[in-house]
């Protein structure tokens, strides 16, 4: 496999947005951090925009329902403190 077959460009609205604030020279340190947060959120969501679902039945305060779970292992959010007291 070529190494540009592996690439993957993150090219979303909000991505974009966000990223030209953290290059700004005139965003603060605080500020930084924040949206450095905001985007590792947003690259999860594209990296597990894949994961297989499964069908379960639920049962709602008005009624049975189908809904969707993540299939198989179960994901753990992995993340430096400094994110989590963010969250």
């Amino acid at each position: 496999m070529e190494q540009m077959e592996m690439v993957h460009v993150l090219d979303h609205p909000l991505l974009q947005h966000k990223l030209s604030i953290l290059r700004d020279e005139t965003t603060g340190v605080k500020d930084f951090r924040e949206i450095v947060c905001e985007i590792a959120t947003l690259m999860c969501y594209d990296a597990t925009r894949n994961l297989p679902l499964q069908a379960v039945e639920v049962q709602t305060p008005v009624a049975k329902a189908v809904t969707y779970q993540l299939a198989g292992k179960k994901l753990a959010k992995i993340g430096r403190a400094s994110c989590r007291e963010r969250v």
